[in-house]
C-alpha cells in the first residue's frame, strides 16, 4: 500500500507488470518450440534450443531483477522470500551459459 492505494494499482508498476507477462510468454513459448524440436525429429533442434536458453535466461534474470525494484529493493535483503529467486535466476545463467554465449552460436 501507499498513498492509501495498492502499489499494482499505479499505471507505472501495471506497464512494467504487462512487459514482463509478455516477455514471460515469449520465453515459455520458445521453450515449449525447442521441447517440440526433439519429440517431432526436427532438423533444427539444436538450434531452437539455443534459442530457447537465451530467451529463457535473459527473461528470467530480467523477471527477478524487475521483483527486486518492484518490491521497493526490500527483495535484496536475505529474509525476504524473493531472495532466493533472485540468486536462482542468476545461478541458472551461469549454470546454462549466459544468453550472448547462445546467440553467438546461432551466429555461426
Amino acid at each position: 500500500m501507499q498513498f492509501g492505494r495498492p502499489i499494482g494499482s499505479f499505471r507505472a508498476v501495471k506497464h512494467r507488470l504487462a512487459d514482463l507477462l509478455v516477455e514471460l510468454e515469449l520465453a515459455r513459448s520458445a521453450m515449449l518450440h525447442a521441447v517440440d524440436g526433439p519429440v517431432s525429429g526436427a532438423a533444427d533442434a539444436p538450434e531452437r534450443a539455443a534459442v530457447a536458453a537465451a530467451y529463457c535466461t535473459e527473461a528470467f534474470s530480467h523477471a527477478a531483477g524487475e521483483m527486486i525494484q518492484l518490491h521497493g529493493g526490500i527483495a535484496i535483503t536475505w529474509e525476504h522470500d524473493a531472495h532466493p529467486v533472485f540468486k536462482r535466476a542468476h545461478a541458472l545463467g551461469a549454470l546454462w551459459g549466459q544468453p550472448h554465449t547462445h546467440r553467438a552460436r546461432l551466429a555461426l
